[in-house]
């Protein structure tokens, strides 16, 4: 078997609004996971074949496609739960029938925002990329499991190629890893 992986980094928000601490383990009952925060993500995605085409498992290029979801999705953007509880709270607009999102397989983002929209609220809500979980590191991880196995779909069945894992650390520190 033949292994490689890519690595991905920016900045990102969220918000884990269903955080609970268990205080013996934690040392205080302090959630500061629910506050709205942000982090500097690694992201690195492993594939791995039995058989070499060309090779090599793929071209490294091959993972641009990646690259492009986290610089133009992520980077720098804020990810919410579209059930957390104070999303509509935070922006009444989003219930405007004037509100127009643009979505795919894995996440929502705004792509008409009302005119009579403040500038400073429009630059917040350009900045949002609405999911349908709790945006933990685990999730996350997952998340992006599922984004580079729709996007290199073809590419993996032609290839014999497969996902091997997906890590993802929200902080230095802080570290998950999924396998499917």
């Amino acid at each position: 078997m033949f292994s490689i992986d890519k690595s991905f980094e920016c900045c990102y928000g969220h918000r884990v609004w269903s955080q609970t601490l268990k205080p013996k383990f934690s040392l205080n009952s302090l959630c500061k996971c629910r506050h709205l925060h942000g982090h500097q993500m690694l992201l690195k995605i492993g594939l791995t074949c039995d058989e070499l085409k060309s090779g090599m498992v793929t071209d490294f290029k091959h993972l641009n496609c990646i690259k492009k979801i986290v610089d133009d999705v992520i980077d720098h953007h804020f990810i919410m739960d579209l059930n957390d509880p104070v999303l509509y709270d935070l922006f009444p607009v989003l219930k405007s029938k004037e509100i127009k999102f643009k979505e795919n397989n894995y996440y929502k983002t705004i792509e008409k925002i009302p005119e009579k929209t403040s500038k400073p609220l429009t630059e917040v809500l350009e900045g949002l990329v609405l999911v349908d979980f709790v945006p933990t590191s685990e999730n996350l991880c997952r998340f992006f499991y599922n984004v580079a196995s729709g996007e290199l779909k073809e590419l993996l069945d032609s290839e014999g190629v497969r996902i091997s894992y997906v890590d993802f650390w929200e902080t230095p520190k802080s570290h998950c890893h999924y396998e499917p």
